[in-house]
């Protein structure tokens, strides 16, 4: 025990007596933080340990538990997908424990929100589950959640889907965080950290770093510096690591009166020597080859989570909404064209820096939008500089003075 290095015995015994109580009175709080009604949180469950195994006809995964985990078990079609919902988890496993084989092409899990986790198992041709139970460990350490699957036909996996009540959809509670008004005649913008939750993104070729990390870091960095310049609102969609559907992150910028959605991502290429910043606007028909196969991935992040996609709306015919959207896109053009001359001679930008495809994510009809890749984390090179907070803030001090002009062009000009 600490005691200080001065004084008569007598002094030290009061010293020791005191702290002694002071201990004992530390204790006891903690004691009562711990296990007072409705003071702590119930901690989330742990997954410690998982395994794989099975053939094209049957297949069988085991998940270990800490405790007892509640769950439900859900299939969605197009692709197939057998859906495991769970509380709140923490996922200690390695990527090799819920490597995909057997009936299972891909295997991805992680959270969904504040409360929730999700276990997502793409199968290669339809499945059911003919088991689905928790059983107690034999070495009375946890609970192990067995799952039993088999191939069945086409038919009895569109009977199997169809009989079911749950729908795939991913409520929206969570947007009401940010259902606040904005300060009057504050200029919104809305910066959304690509991926997150269960869609971990691209992963880093060096480091392993997930994208998910990098896109939350930069927004933060964005989001504080456009805040800095008098008359800005900056807001992020996401502020930790959690899952939100396309349309929530649309929802979330109109919801807030954004003025300007700017989504930040790091995806990986094939060709790993191909590096530097690209900023894309929405676009019926991509730019080039690129821009189609990053925005037919980008849109997939719904799919990854596991969630039923919904048909798009009919068009609308009314001329108002249609001549909204092509305003909204000029100005989004005109958005990237600033960000891209910010960028121009300062930092690496790929060739022909400004392209469009088809991303649902900006699909906003009234909020001028653009995603911007910041580098690829294919590529060693934009890798470490993703990873550099010094560069962090370079790119997002340029990418606010490229706000700032956009924002004069529009006021200049009457928008």
């Amino acid at each position: 025990m600490f005691r200080p290095a001065f004084g008569s015995d007598a002094n030290d015994k009061e010293t020791d007596l005191l702290f002694s109580a002071i201990l004992r009175r530390c204790l006891l709080v903690l004691f009562v933080l711990a296990f007072a009604p409705g003071v702590q949180a119930e901690a989330p469950l742990l997954a410690y340990g998982a395994r794989v195994a099975g053939d094209d006809a049957r297949t069988r995964v085991v998940i270990d538990f800490d405790r007892k985990p509640e769950f439900f078990v859900h299939y969605v079609a197009n692709p197939v997908r057998v859906i495991v919902d769970l509380p709140e988890t923490s996922f200690g496993l390695k990527p090799e424990d819920l490597e995909a084989r057997g009936l299972f092409s891909e295997i991805r899990y992680g959270a969904m929100g504040a409360d929730s986790a999700r276990i997502v198992l793409t199968a290669k041709k339809p499945v059911a589950i003919t088991v689905a139970e928790v059983r107690s460990d034999e070495e009375g350490r946890g609970y192990r959640l067995v799952l039993d699957t088999e191939r069945v036909t086409d038919e009895r996996f569109a009977s199997l889907v169809e009989e079911q009540k749950w729908t795939g959809s991913v409520t929206t509670t969570k947007t009401g965080r940010l259902a606040e008004p904005p300060a009057p005649g504050a200029f919104v913008v809305a910066v959304d950290a690509g991926h997150g939750g269960i869609d971990t993104g691209a992963i880093g070729a060096e480091t392993k770093t997930e994208e998910k990390i990098v896109t939350l870091a930069f927004a933060g960095e964005l989001a504080e510096t456009l805040n800095e310049q008098a008359g800005v609102e900056a807001f992020m969609t996401r502020e930790k690591d959690e899952f939100l559907s396309l349309p929530e992150r649309v929802q979330i910028a109109r919801q807030r009166g954004a003025n300007l959605f700017i989504s930040i991502h790091a995806d990986t290429l094939r060709q790993r020597d191909i590096r530097g910043a690209t900023v894309y606007t929405i676009s019926d028909k991509a730019s080039d080859h690129l821009a189609a196969n990053l925005a037919e991935r980008e849109n997939l992040s719904d799919e990854i989570a596991g969630i039923a996609l919904q048909s798009e709306p009919a068009a609308v015919a009314d001329i108002l909404i249609d001549l909204t959207r092509r305003e909204t896109q000029a100005f989004s053009v005109n958005l990237a064209r600033s960000v891209v001359s910010s960028f121009e001679g300062k930092i690496n930008l790929i060739n022909n820096p400004h392209r469009h495809a088809g991303f649902r994510v900006l699909q906003a009809p009234d909020v001028p939008s653009v995603l911007l890749e910041l580098g690829f984390l294919s590529n060693r090179e934009d890798e470490k500089l993703l990873l550099d907070p010094v560069w962090r803030k370079k790119v997002a001090g340029l990418i606010a003075t490229a706000v700032r002009n956009y924002r004069g062009a529009a006021v200049a000009n009457g928008g």
